[in-house]
């Protein structure tokens, strides 16, 4: 199975990628910072002291994730009861508003008790800057070593085994969520998507024929998510992998041929659109009056709630190119240096990779549990999606999310969102683009 890029000490670090002389990056900000956060600290030092209140930071302020995230807390009062959740969270689509408020309050040192990221290369910079404890000791605490599976663990532990965050989920971005009647409309059987990128497009002429939206996509951040599936579905899983550790150039052939792709889809979509979070980009699936959107897996819960029938109403399937794999993100919390409530901030951690959280929370949100030890009992109180997908992940070959934070840090993924948004709004030269995106991928080498 290929292992992904994920996180810092060997770079953008991941088993079987020499990340480190390619990437030139120092380990997640040297070896005295870690020591100073106890990457040999027992697990009765890390998180010990104020347990009263704990005060989490997350975007879970909306929707099916505002529904999780009360799922979840319904769970951590149960298990924590001498300890009060304060709700920090901060709206903005896939965490923009809070990650901006985040990085004012820890530069100032004033951090939160847990803050929710993307595990892998989101992290580097909060790490670098020595704001986060290594929590490495906790995985041993909670046993969670051996009920996080070995492709999850690869992607939140550094080469010396440091570990920053806890996943609380593993999320899928490379999902086609389509309407049955719009595909139906333009003569398309919804069971038998396209194989690759150029059938994909195909059919997407055949809709416009029929008067309605081939596709649709929002802001910057939903456009690389877009992107970042073409990119696989063309270069493949280890060409994909090579864009990460030096194998694969930003500025080849595979490419562009991707990029050339992206800009025939992207002239199927709708311009009002482009500023939209993920959701106002869906809702014409939902209605019927366009035919595709390449979302993550929380949008499964967005259709459960709008009574939408799977099979009936709506259709989903891997981006076409991309079967057998497995595009990975996942939610995490941390532990601050200098929390005011650390001993909360465990219980958080405790509860938010407990079975019994998991189950709560991933149930109602549409990611899996980042556990791969539930029993059928536990698997069998999840939908046919989720089972679906807990089956891929176990299956296909990980890669990891760019426009997640999995496989580059922030710097750079935040730099290709603002080279595609400037495609998108009239700019569509590909060359350019091309070396944006190169630039971006260099500017953390």
């Amino acid at each position: 199975m290929a292992i992904n890029p994920v996180i810092t000490r060997r770079g953008l670090f991941g088993a079987g990628v020499a990340v480190a002389a390619t990437m030139g990056l120092s380990a997640c900000g040297g070896s005295d910072k870690k020591s100073e956060s106890g990457s040999s600290a027992s697990a009765g030092s890390i998180g010990a002291g104020d347990a009263s209140q704990v005060d989490v930071v997350t975007w879970w302020s909306a929707g099916s994730e505002k529904e999780g995230l009360a799922a979840l807390v319904k769970v951590f009062e149960k298990q924590n009861a001498g300890t009060k959740f304060e709700n920090k969270a901060v709206s903005g689509g896939a965490g923009s508003q809070a990650k901006q408020k985040l990085a004012a309050d820890l530069a100032a040192k004033n951090p939160p008790d847990t803050y929710q990221a993307h595990a892998g290369a989101e992290l580097k910079d909060d790490i670098d800057a020595g704001y986060l404890e290594n929590i490495a000791p906790l995985f041993d605490e909670f046993k969670l070593t051996d009920a996080f599976p070995a492709t999850l663990m690869d992607r939140i532990k550094d080469e010396d085994g440091a570990i920053y965050s806890v996943p609380s989920n593993i999320h899928r971005a490379n999902v086609v969520w389509a309407n049955v009647k719009a595909l139906e409309a333009a003569g398309l059987d919804p069971k038998n998507p396209p194989a690759d990128i150029d059938g994909w497009i195909a059919d997407m002429q055949k809709i416009k024929a029929k008067g309605l939206t081939p596709i649709t996509m929002g802001a910057a951040w939903t456009q690389l998510q877009l992107l970042e599936t073409i990119l696989l579905a063309d270069l493949g899983a280890d060409g994909y992998n090579g864009l990460f550790d030096g194998k694969t150039d930003w500025a080849g052939d595979g490419v562009k041929k991707a990029l050339d792709h992206y800009k025939t889809i992207v002239g199927f979509t709708d311009k009002s659109l482009y500023t939209e979070d993920w959701e106002p980009a869906m809702k014409p699936i939902m209605d019927g009056k366009a035919a595709y959107n390449v979302m993550g897996d929380w949008a499964f819960a967005a259709w459960e709630g709008a009574k939408k029938k799977a099979g009936t109403d709506y259709v989903y399937f891997p981006v076409p190119g991309t079967k057998g794999t497995f595009d990975f993100l996942a939610d995490s919390f941390t532990l601050p240096v200098g929390a005011k409530h650390p001993g909360g901030a465990k219980n958080w951690l405790n509860t938010i990779s407990s079975k019994e959280g998991q189950i709560a929370f991933n149930s109602i949100k549409g990611s899996i549990p980042a556990r791969a030890d539930l029993s059928e009992e536990e698997k069998g109180k999840f939908s046919e999606y989720h089972q679906s997908a807990m089956k891929d992940f176990a299956a296909d070959t990980i890669v990891s999310s760019i426009a997640h934070g999995a496989a580059l840090p922030a710097k750079a993924s935040n730099a290709m969102g603002d080279a595609l948004s400037k495609f998108a709004q009239g700019a569509s030269d590909v060359t350019a683009l091309q070396k944006a995106l190169a630039d971006a991928y260099k500017s953390v080498a």
